[in-house]
């Protein structure tokens, strides 16, 4: 274990030693030839001691490209602060109505519709004796192009599905049907014990914690993983010899 986590420590000081010397070539270097093959080869360096390093699943690209990046991985990465916190705080506030105080969606919505109509209609009508101007109601048209467009990405999206599940079922490749089957397994096993909405929520706020979380303290979860490996390696081989 401390072979591991040694050996991990060092693959980590070597790269960012490494990464140090390209700042430093790119900062104090003129622009000749040669030192363009020194900066070349010490990049090439770095990647090749960046790449002996342990990531969590083998990834190889930064979390935020694992997360699709642009603006979902942002927000999942607390990149944005105020928008994340809305995010959860939406969430959390549906949650709080649908689930603790028992709200149904049918109910909600005509709640909202009879405050905001109640609203408008009694400014509308008190305008005339306040002398301030009736309030302004803009008129909503929902454009054809966007429902188009969620239409056709959710038509993509749904076929990709069918698609995945058609490779699963056909027996080509047996991990993939397993871990599917496991998950399955799991969700129906946790849906005997959260309903639905309970179990999206907890799985949102999951979503919107654990990157975070991981990307913070990235190179201690994966020394930890990567020396859970190593003695999941030992206990295999002692397992196997003790069968032979």
């Amino acid at each position: 274990m401390a072979d591991h986590e040694g050996e991990h420590k060092k693959h980590e000081s070597a790269a960012e030693s490494l990464i140090d010397k390209i700042t430093e070539k790119f900062h104090g270097s003129d622009s000749s030839s040669s030192d363009s093959d020194d900066n070349k080869d010490i990049k090439s360096a770095a990647a090749a001691v960046k790449s002996k390093i342990y990531r969590l699943f083998g990834r190889e690209k930064p979390l935020h490209k694992v997360l699709g990046g642009g603006k979902p991985a942002d927000i999942f990465l607390w990149r944005d602060k105020k928008i994340t916190a809305g995010v959860l705080g939406v969430a959390t506030a549906i949650w709080v109505l649908f689930e603790l105080l028992e709200y149904h969606l049918l109910t909600l919505v005509c709640h909202i519709l009879i405050l905001a109509l109640a609203l408008i209609f009694l400014w509308s009508n008190a305008s005339t004796f306040i002398n301030k101007s009736p309030p302004k109601i803009p008129e909503i048209i929902v454009p054809e192009d966007i429902v188009l467009g969620v239409a056709a990405a959710f038509r993509i999206e749904f076929n990709r599905a069918l698609a995945i599940l058609r490779d699963i079922a056909s027996g080509r490749e047996l991990k993939k049907f397993l871990a599917v089957i496991a998950g399955l397994w799991v969700l129906s096993i946790l849906g005997n014990y959260f309903n639905f909405l309970t179990l999206f929520y907890t799985c949102f706020v999951l979503l919107h914690t654990v990157p975070v979380l991981y990307e913070k303290y990235e190179d201690k979860v994966d020394a930890f993983a990567e020396k859970a490996e190593a003695e999941l390696k030992t206990v295999r081989c002692v397992q196997y010899q003790g069968f032979k």
